[in-house]
């Protein structure tokens, strides 16, 4: 099956399940801030200007969720919790490059 056609003809297109897994903005500059390594919560959500702790933490539990990213927990006082990218999520690297190429040619 060519590429036109898993686009076209499936029932749930391929292109579809992939944005679902990077949908929206934060998510994206989520994936960009972790292609360069493990980082804490405080350390994404000051890269992140604009996001809520909130909206924050649900996209962080939704990329866990989807196998995307990993959070280790430290058994320390104050805790700390430390996100990395798995391979699935590396592999979301070349995506998030194209978008900057594109974006520093387009916009």
């Amino acid at each position: 099956m060519n590429f036109e056609t898993q686009i076209h003809e499936r029932p749930e297109c391929i292109v579809e399940r992939a944005l679902a897994v990077i949908d929206g903005k934060w998510t994206t500059l989520i994936l960009r801030d972790l292609l360069s390594g493990t980082r804490r919560f405080g350390e994404l959500r000051s890269s992140l200007s604009g996001i809520s702790p909130k909206t924050l933490t649900d996209r962080l539990r939704a990329l866990e969720t989807q196998g995307v990213l990993t959070r280790q927990v430290f058994p320390e006082i104050p805790p700390r919790v430390e996100y990395a990218l798995t391979d699935k999520g590396r592999a979301l690297g070349s995506v998030v490059h194209a978008l900057a190429e594109w974006g520093a040619q387009w916009t």
